[in-house]
């Protein structure tokens, strides 16, 4: 399998190929250093990563208090990234996000306007509570989340790479919120649900932070140095068969119409096969296995289909139909 899919590394102007060597270590340093302060979560721990690798963006659903917020502002202190933080409310404008332009008074006395950068301009971005903002200030994020730019009075501003969005939602407390459109859900790369710590690792997790001392990580990889380990996801090699194998399973969703009304788009053949990547190329692998698809599709489905009615009224969850498609497909390749 190696000898027939190799990955290629030349004709690029970085150094790729010294970076891809070096990986595995810096993998291993980035999960040490998460670890020291984050109890736990290593699920959520690895698909963020996979996200950030594959150049997309992660919706993280769970109830307060589980370590989102922190996770976040840990990876951008380790990667030496920008991270800013939106607090998402119903009276937050699109201005709030993107920015907007200023007057502003020279030495002279002269007046101009000059734009100034709202939190979007950000390497890692937590849009803590997605839900709670307006549908005009949700969409203020679609651009910045596809093309990696914000537009703002006719004027494009392009966004530092590189750029990734973690957005939160409460699956409680749903009164006063608006739910995401389709068309910003399926920008989301994946969908996280996280549960509660085990007793164990809430032990672990008091031990450290209802005592004096706050443990403290390290800056272990220059934002270059991820920006190479991007490129390389992508060149990560994958067989045409389990190209084809990607492909069916979301075409399956289209195809279950007493279950789903709505199916995956093209969108979802593509990231479902980008995170197989990240993650053969996380596990140290030149090449992807079926293996690597399989346990990618939950994230990357769940919230790219609707629930038929019947399914909703029988509560038939997206994840139990997915992991059905997945059964059935347990003898192909």
């Amino acid at each position: 399998m190696r000898e027939l899919q190799e990955i290629q590394l030349e004709n690029s102007e970085l150094n790729l190929k010294s970076t891809y060597e070096k990986a595995p270590k810096i993998f291993e340093v980035i999960f040490r250093e998460i670890g020291n302060s984050i109890v736990g979560q290593k699920e959520m721990i690895r698909q963020i990563l996979i996200a950030m690798l594959c150049e997309g963006h992660v919706l993280v659903e769970s109830n307060p208090g589980l370590g989102k917020t922190l996770t976040i502002s840990t990876i951008s202190q380790i990667m030496s990234m920008r991270f800013s933080r939106i607090q998402c409310t119903p009276d937050l404008m699109p201005a709030d996000i993107t920015g907007t332009d200023i007057i502003e008074e020279d030495e002279r006395g002269s007046k101009h306007f000059k734009f100034k950068q709202g939190p979007v301009f950000a390497n890692i971005v937590l849009a803590d509570e997605i839900n709670r903002a307006s549908p005009k200030t949700q969409s203020a994020l679609l651009e910045a989340m596809q093309e990696k730019q914000v537009t703002v009075a006719s004027t494009t501003y392009t966004l530092d790479r590189p750029f990734f969005i973690l957005a939160t939602q409460n699956p409680i407390e749903m009164e006063g919120t608006y739910a995401l459109p389709e068309a910003q859900l399926d920008r989301f790369l994946m969908k996280i649900r996280l549960d509660y710590p085990d007793p164990e690792e809430e032990f672990e997790i008091v031990n450290r932070y209802a005592e004096a001392f706050r443990p403290a990580v390290r800056r272990c990889i220059e934002k270059q140095t991820f920006l190479e380990l991007q490129q390389i996801t992508r060149r990560i090699p994958i067989s045409n068969k389990l190209k084809k194998y990607a492909i069916d399973i979301v075409n399956q969703t289209r195809k279950m119409p007493d279950m789903i009304e709505a199916g995956a788009s093209p969108r979802a053949s593509i990231a479902l096969i980008l995170c197989a990547k990240a993650n053969a190329f996380l596990d140290d692998r030149g090449y992807v296995d079926k293996e690597d698809i399989d346990s990618m599709a939950l994230p990357v489905l769940r919230h790219r289909i609707i629930l038929s009615f019947d399914a909703a009224r029988n509560n038939i969850t997206s994840d139990r139909i997915i992991q059905k498609i997945l059964e059935d497909r347990k003898t192909i390749i």
